[in-house]
C-alpha cells in the first residue's frame, strides 16, 4: 500500500541544498509546474514548493497554491518511491492564474513520471 504521508523529514528546508538545486540541478517542466532536482546521498526523497511573489502578490494566494501542490505531490509521490530514488526537488508554480486541482494533479503526475524515467549521471 502506498504511503500518502508527507512528514517533516521529507521536506526540503536547507538553504544550501536549495541554492545547489538552482545552480547545478536539472529541471523538467509540465506547464504550469517546473521541477528542479538533484540526486543526493543518503538524504532520501526531499521536496520543496515555491510560488513567485511576482505572480501572486497575496501571501494567502501563494500559500493556497503551495498547499495544492503539496497535496498533489503527496498523493502521487509513490511513483518515485517505486524506484527508491534519492533526490532533492523544488517545485515551482509558473502559471499566472489560480490552478484547478485536476489540472495540477495531472501535471504533477506527468512530472513525477518524467523524473522517475530520467537517467541520473554521477557528478
Amino acid at each position: 500500500m502506498p504511503d500518502y504521508s508527507f512528514p517533516k523529514k521529507e521536506r526540503l528546508k536547507s538553504r544550501k541544498i536549495i541554492h545547489r538545486l538552482f545552480e547545478e540541478g536539472d529541471s523538467l517542466g509540465s506547464f504550469p509546474v517546473r521541477v528542479f532536482f538533484l540526486p543526493n546521498e543518503a538524504l532520501g526523497l526531499k521536496a520543496g514548493f515555491a510560488v513567485p511573489k511576482k505572480k501572486f502578490r497575496s501571501a494567502v494566494s501563494r500559500n493556497k497554491v503551495k498547499r495544492l501542490m503539496r497535496e498533489t505531490y503527496r498523493l502521487q509521490k509513490s511513483i518515485l518511491g517505486e524506484k527508491d530514488l534519492q533526490l532533492s526537488m523544488m517545485f515551482l508554480y509558473l502559471g499566472n492564474d489560480f490552478p484547478e486541482y485536476e489540472r495540477l494533479y495531472r501535471q504533477m503526475g506527468k512530472l513525477l513520471k518524467k523524473i522517475s524515467k530520467h537517467q541520473f549521471s554521477p557528478r
